[in-house]
This record gives C-alpha cells, structure tokens and sequence, in this order.
C-alpha cells in the first residue's frame, strides 16, 4: 500500500512539473517576452528585437513586435534627418529666425537673427520681453499671426513675422526677420521720381511764363511807379526760390551713377578742412582730426563722396547751437569713417525715421540731405548709422567700406 501511494505520489509530481512546464511554456514565457518588449518602447530602444518563443500565436505578436519597432526606427532616423536637415537650412538663412519655447523663451537664434538683431549667445532662456530689450528694434510688439516693418537707425527696414508651430501637440512662437531695405528703397525711389518729374514739369512751366511776365514788368515800372516795381520784385525772387526748390528734390533723383578711381581718402578729408570751418558762421566749433595713415587709397567717386561727407559735417555743425566739437576719424583695421558731435543729439523715436524720403527735424528741413547720404553710399555698397550714444550725448555717423 505504502509502495502504491509512493508511486502515485510520484506520478502527481511528474504530472505537476508538466503542468508547470507547459504553463510557464505557453503563459509565463509570452508574458516574459512582452515585458522585454514593453522595456524596450519605455527605453525606446528601437534597434533590438525579441526572439521567438516556437509558439504560432506568441510568434505572430513577436514578429508585429518587431516590425513595429522596425518602423519606429526607420521613422525616427527620417525624422532626425529631416530635423538635421532643416537646422543645416535655417542656419545658413538669409533670414533671422527666432525660435521660443513652450513658455515664450528664446531657445534659438540663427546667425542672420543674430547679425540682424545683434545679440550674442547670452541669449537662452529670455523670456521675450526681456530678449527684445537687448536688440536693435523690438520684435516683441509684433501680435501672433501678423507682421510688421521696422526701420534702423542705419537707414535699412526689416519685415518681422509672428508665427507658431505645433511641438509635441503643444504650440511654440517663432519669428522670421526679412531683410527689405533695397526693395523698399527701389519702389520709395519709383514712387518719389514720378512724384518730382510730375512736380518739376508743372512748377517750371508755370514760374518760367511767371517770371518772364514780372521781369518785364518790373523793369518796365522801376521808373515810374517804384514801389509797384519793388513788390514784383519780391515775388520774382519768390519764384526764383521755388524754382530752386524744386531743382533741389530733383537733383536728388538724378544723382548720377558712381564711377569709382583710386583716391586718398584722408586727403580728400582735409581737403574740406577750409569750407567745414566757412560753415560754422558765428558758431564758435573745435574740429579735430584722427587719421589713420594705413586708410591708403579708396575706390571712390571723388565729387559724389565730397558731397556726402559735407552734408554729414554740415548736419553735425548744424546741431551744435553756440560751442561745440566736431570729430573726424578713419580706422583702416575698422575699416570706417567716423564723424562725431557733441550737438542736440537725435532722439531714440526719430532714428528710425532719419532715412525716410523728405523726413527732417529742421524747421525748414526738406529731408534732401540724407536721401542725397544714402543713395550716394548705397551705390558705394557702403554701410552707414546715425545714432546718439544714450551714454555719452554724443551723435556718430558711422560710414564703413
């Protein structure tokens, strides 16, 4: 009996390592396997695979598995690759491009935004009013989904665009910076010869017939009635004046193309030193000259640049009231001209506007001096910036070639 219940024993406990064999074989090892395989999405690691159990049912879900994770990972290198790719094209964009994060913070600027905006890299982590502080025009007053322009104070105008992108299902601002000062300047040009041609053509036909009449006039009565002579006189001499003013506007539309020679370029300078000095009347200014030697010879257009570089000292002189300093300097490693005033100073609203076609702070301003600048030095392919140092009071006219 003893011996009957031993062997019935061990047949229970043969029975039950079969039973627990084939229940780890058909239960426990599949669940072992999609436990690996849960691992393996948590730790995202895409490139391994799991082995097959020799189960048809288990096999099938471990070959989906894999194929899965196949796909996850041909997706995720497309999607490196494209986000490399797209990096590669916005850092070597023309235009600037400023990138926040979920909280509004600026997480990436190209090397145009950079330039544009001038900001270095202590830039991450800004929240954006803070980071529009530190640049050249405020891209933080610009509205999601819209666009606006901004001039500098070196007479060139960017278009800034707000936008947004969905991240992860979370939205992220960006903003685009497009460089638009020549196409601007081409159409303002367009539209202000048409304007003058129109002007110059009916101001002209019309004084001339004027004067030729008061002319006559006035010689005719300068004997017998004096006092009528006179009152033509006067307005002879006012239509003399439009007819001037209307030259003046016009002559800045036919500024004639540059034509570029060798010239000694702090020569031409101090060559202006006597008429700098006629300028300043009975104001009582101190000219002082810092010229760099190794300057050499330029590539100008000596009457245009001339010009250019009497309109700047002139604007400089007509800023100081009664005493002041005007500082004329050239920097060969900086490659610049400099010409430094302790004036009145420009206001930080009207910088912006100091380029604008016909724009003048003068009472009798009519805003050709500047346009004659630029369009002289934008043929030059010369950089320039008008702007009052916040710091020192002093205002600078930066040239660079």
């Amino acid at each position: 009996m003893m011996r009957v219940l031993a062997i019935l024993c061990a047949l229970l406990v043969v029975v039950l390592i079969v039973v627990l064999f084939l229940y780890y074989y058909r239960a426990v090892r599949p669940m072992h396997a999609i436990a690996n395989g849960m691992n393996l999405l948590k730790a995202q690691d895409f490139s391994s695979r799991l082995k097959k159990i020799g189960q048809s049912n288990a096999d099938e879900i471990v070959e989906l598995f894999n194929r899965l994770m196949e796909q996850l990972k041909e997706e995720r290198l497309k999607l490196r690759e494209q986000n490399e790719f797209l990096d590669l094209l916005v850092q070597a964009s023309p235009l600037g491009v400023v990138v926040l994060d979920y909280d509004g913070r600026v997480v990436q600027i190209n090397p145009a935004g950079q330039r544009i905006l001038g900001v270095d890299g202590e830039y991450k982590g800004l929240g954006i009013q803070e980071f529009s502080q530190r640049t050249t025009f405020d891209i933080s007053s610009v509205p999601l989904r819209s666009t606006d322009t901004f001039n500098r104070a070196d007479g060139s105008i960017y278009k800034v665009s707000h936008s947004a992108f969905i991240d992860r299902g979370f939205k992220r601002s960006f903003y685009l910076i497009e460089h638009l000062t020549e196409e601007v300047r081409k159409a303002e040009r367009k539209a202000y010869e048409k304007v003058i041609r129109m002007m110059a053509h009916e101001v002209n036909n019309s004084v001339a017939g004027i004067t030729s009449i008061l002319d006559t006039s006035t010689q005719a009565l300068r004997d017998d009635e004096p006092e009528l002579a006179e009152a033509l006189g006067v307005c002879l001499e006012r239509c003399y004046s439009m007819s001037d003013f209307v030259s003046r506007f016009a002559a800045v539309v036919k500024v004639p193309k540059v034509e570029r020679k060798p010239i000694d370029f702090n020569r031409l300078l101090l060559g202006q030193q006597s008429l700098f000095e006629s300028l300043c009347g009975d104001k009582d200014v101190v000219f002082e000259y810092q010229l760099d030697s190794e300057v050499g010879v330029l590539l100008l257009d000596a009457p245009l640049m001339e010009q250019v570089v009497i309109n700047i000292v002139k604007n400089a002189i007509e800023s100081i009231s009664v005493a002041g300093r005007v500082l004329i300097r050239t920097s060969a490693q900086e490659r610049l001209l400099e010409v430094i005033d302790n004036g009145a100073g420009i206001p930080k609203e009207v910088e912006a506007k100091l380029f604008s076609p016909f724009f003048s702070t003068k009472p009798q301003g009519q805003g050709i001096g500047l346009l004659f600048i630029q369009e002289v030095l934008s043929q030059h392919g010369f950089t320039y910036s008008l702007r009052t140092d916040s710091d020192t009071s002093l205002t600078h006219f930066t040239l660079h070639w």
